[in-house]
């Protein structure tokens, strides 16, 4: 391993570069024993380019795509990529696994707060929050109206998670005093959260057809790309709810926002989007919208985690070590 090849008193001159920022969680445990550079939040890509060449070890965060120039920029002594982020849909695993680069992620440490917010995305979504909130702020509330802002009710409604992961099954519990009727899809049976959960297997058609509540806690994938289009909108029922904490590239916005406007979709509650930083109008004016900018992870708690992961991901692997995350 590259640590064995320099000799462990070499690692303070290795090069780790974060390609745009790493809380002081991570950081400071890295700085402590190599070379830290930081490209900033404003990094673009060349900055990046330049600020890899060189490092035996790169931090990247799902806006940063690892790819075959990355890593030639990089350099032969690249050997470890640590993903700032569970998802690895920005790196090109193959190239890596062709160039002998090792790729880690955060996994387990965002799993309640993503659930959480998936919750209160769902709650927000199907009791109109957004909506009054706005109207209030505005206004243009003139009193209350017992025809105004009604909207659904969780308990005994039936929801449907895509994608029983680690986040889906701690959403799903999280559902649990709701006592809702819960069905899943995915590629295979879950029987303990069948169990455990009371979860009920469903082909994707049957679930959008009979769910109240759509959440989605599916990885990126060219499978999964637009999963809910406007096919898969025409499935669904005109008051059901669709919350999205997963990936932007799971769901074609335009089809949502068309659905939203013609009300063949109840509500949406969606904290990802595809070409995001870049949000479409069409969305953002949608009625029945609720929007976060990707603050699935965004708890102390979750980051600093994620943080220390990262950290411990590149100590382990330039040190000679199995990291604690690999990406298989």
């Amino acid at each position: 391993m590259y640590a064995h090849c320099l000799g462990t008193d070499s690692l303070s001159n290795v090069r780790v570069t974060v390609c745009r920022e790493l809380l002081p969680a991570g950081a400071g445990p890295l700085a402590d024993r190599f070379e830290l550079v930081r490209g900033g939040l404003d990094a673009d890509r060349e900055r990046i380019l330049a600020l890899v060449a060189g490092a035996g070890a790169v931090v990247s965060d799902p806006t940063v795509d690892v790819d075959s120039e990355l890593l030639a920029a990089a350099g032969p002594q690249l050997r470890v990529v640590a993903n700032f982020a569970v998802g690895t849909d920005n790196i090109d695993l193959e190239a890596c696994r062709a160039s002998g680069v090792t790729v880690t992620n955060t996994p387990d440490v965002l799993t309640n707060a993503t659930a959480e917010l998936a919750l209160g995305l769902t709650l927000a979504a199907a009791r109109r929050l957004g909506e009054a909130e706005r109207d209030l702020r505005a206004g243009s509330w003139t009193g209350w109206d017992p025809r105004a802002y009604r909207g659904l009710e969780l308990s005994g409604a039936t929801v449907g998670v895509v994608g029983l992961g680690r986040i889906g099954a701690r959403y799903a519990e999280l559902l649990s005093g709701f006592e809702v009727e819960l069905l899943y899809a995915g590629p295979s049976r879950k029987p303990e959260a069948e169990q455990r959960l009371g979860a009920r297997r469903a082909k994707l058609s049957e679930l959008l057809a009979e769910a109240d509540v759509i959440s989605l806690h599916a990885p990126a994938s060219p499978a999964t790309r637009h999963l809910i289009d406007a096919g898969a909108l025409r499935l669904v029922r005109p008051e059901a709810v669709l919350v999205n904490t997963s990936r932007g590239a799971l769901v074609d916005l335009g089809a949502v926002a068309a659905a939203l406007r013609e009300g063949r979709l109840g509500a949406a509650g969606l904290d990802v989007f595809e070409g995001e930083p870049a949000v479409p109008r069409e969305i953002l004016e949608a009625p029945r919208a609720v929007l976060t900018p990707h603050v699935g992870s965004a708890t102390v708690h979750a980051r600093d985690a994620m943080a220390r992961a990262v950290a411990e991901n590149v100590i382990a692997v330039l040190e000679g070590l199995e990291p604690p995350n690999p990406v298989r």
